[in-house]
């Protein structure tokens, strides 16, 4: 009996992923653990094995086919003593069932990677000579139409069922759309009126074909999003929209870290690479804040949380995530019992993940969950910013840049090296109070870096 291969859930909130490359080809013969194809997720790039033993009778998803839902077939396998050619067969007839789905669906937020607002043929030649088939709307059947062509007939009062589709199997396209604003036929029927006294519909975001129509045509490119810019947007708006974010901002004078890690630094052991001899570590300051982060944590506990709606989650760790910025968007890699680990540890442990965060080599285990996160900008210049909170933390740290500034010390003005930083809490697991305790414990480990060592 052939043995289907779907596409694999590589974590728990893949949906599709990128088919990036196959290492076998048809007629291959495999076994459990055979390295066969490589993923591209919305945040990483693994390697798939194959489970079962056979010949690769048929390669249904050719290489770099993008947005394979998750159990979709991509390969049919023939088992021992089977016929290879009828199992490819069997693979022919799932084939057109899965990739039937994507294409009867509105595609989601890339629709205008499907089809822009320039202008489409209208008819070539041979979809002139074609007879138009019908959508299969008058069969009970569901319409089939471009998310174009639905987003304009919604706009002009059209009902999109009632338009005779010239696209691929009777889909309607924009073309028919439009012909039918011309012939001023296939209205929809007037929406009831709202009766007085309703409350007003909520605001709806403009749709992209409404975006595109502000800007002159050919002033722009369309560059499509990746999985990896399609999931940041999706949880950002989830963060934003479903927790009540609280801002709290705190100054701390960094001379004494500083001090303290040019120290730490100069007492590192020598080592030989391949590159030749170099520290066993070298600190940094975003590797203390990681440490300090994760004691202040341990130090109010009830700051280390999670909210769900049923119940509080208090973790027993400090598992800290750092916010890695990478080409396409930024992954956050976590820095486990981060209170527990030495600041040399943290720092090699964290250039590692960076590293394979850039490439896309990190598993799924390394970048998800975490009880809070770290974001630093202070790289760049930038003085402070809120960060967005990252679910399912209740807190993240926005770090702004270390800079020189005047400070009022025994009524003397002194310069000190001031750094600030804001916390952005989720309201419902950490409160006002409770986050200005954690910031508290956060700022006197950061002034008292001796405090990390003990």
């Amino acid at each position: 009996m052939p043995i289907n291969i779907t596409m694999p859930a590589l974590s728990p909130t893949m949906e599709e992923g990128n088919l990036s490359k196959w290492f076998v080809k048809e007629g291959d013969k495999v076994s459990p653990g055979d390295v066969i194809a490589e993923i591209e997720t919305d945040k990483a790039t693994m390697e798939v094995e194959a489970v079962d033993e056979g010949t690769v009778a048929k390669l249904v998803v050719p290489a770099g086919t993008e947005g394979v839902k998750v159990n979709a077939l991509i390969a049919v396998l023939a088992g021992e003593g089977e016929d290879a050619g009828a199992a490819a067969k069997s693979g022919d007839a799932a084939a057109p069932a899965k990739a039937e789905t994507p294409k009867a669906e509105a595609p989601k937020a890339d629709a205008p990677k499907a089809e822009t607002p320039k202008a489409e043929p209208v008819a070539t030649a041979s979809k002139a000579d074609a007879a138009p088939v019908a959508n299969g709307h008058a069969a009970g059947e569901r319409t089939f139409a471009s998310p174009l062509a639905r987003r304009i007939a919604k706009e002009a009062g059209v009902d999109v069922s009632a338009v005779t589709g010239t696209g691929p199997h009777g889909r309607v396209v924009k073309a028919d759309v439009d012909a039918a604003i011309a012939g001023g036929g296939a209205q929809a029927a007037p929406a009831a009126k709202a009766p007085a006294g309703a409350p007003a519909p909520a605001v709806k975001a403009m749709s992209d074909d409404q975006v595109l129509r502000l800007f002159e045509q050919g002033s722009y490119d369309l560059v499509p999003h990746d999985n990896m810019r399609k999931t940041i947007a999706r949880r950002l708006v989830e963060a934003k929209t479903t927790i009540p974010h609280f801002y709290l901002t705190l100054d701390c004078e960094l001379d004494a870290l500083l001090a303290l890690r040019t120290q730490i630094n100069a007492a590192a052991p020598v080592k030989k690479t391949d590159k030749g001899e170099a520290p066993a570590y070298k600190l940094s300051v975003n590797d203390m804040v990681v440490k300090a982060m994760a004691m202040a944590l341990k130090a109010v506990p009830d700051a280390n949380a999670s909210w769900t709606e049923s119940a509080m989650v208090k973790h027993k760790h400090a598992d800290v995530g750092v916010a890695v910025s990478i080409p396409g968007g930024l992954i956050t890699p976590i820095i486990r019992k981060a209170d527990e680990k030495t600041l040399s540890t943290i720092s090699n442990e964290m250039k590692d993940l960076a590293s394979r965060a850039r490439s896309r080599k990190l598993k799924p285990e390394e970048y998800q969950g975490g009880t809070t996160a770290v974001s630093n900008l202070g790289m760049f210049g930038i003085k402070d910013f809120a960060a967005v909170i990252n679910p399912p933390h209740a807190t993240i740290l926005a770090v702004g840049a270390g800079e020189e500034r005047a400070v009022v010390k025994n009524g003397e003005i002194k310069i000190a090296t001031v750094m600030s930083v804001t916390l952005s809490t989720d309201h419902r697991a950490v409160d006002g109070a409770l986050g200005a305790e954690l910031l508290v414990a956060f700022k006197r480990l950061i002034e008292n870096p001796m405090g990390m060592l003990v």
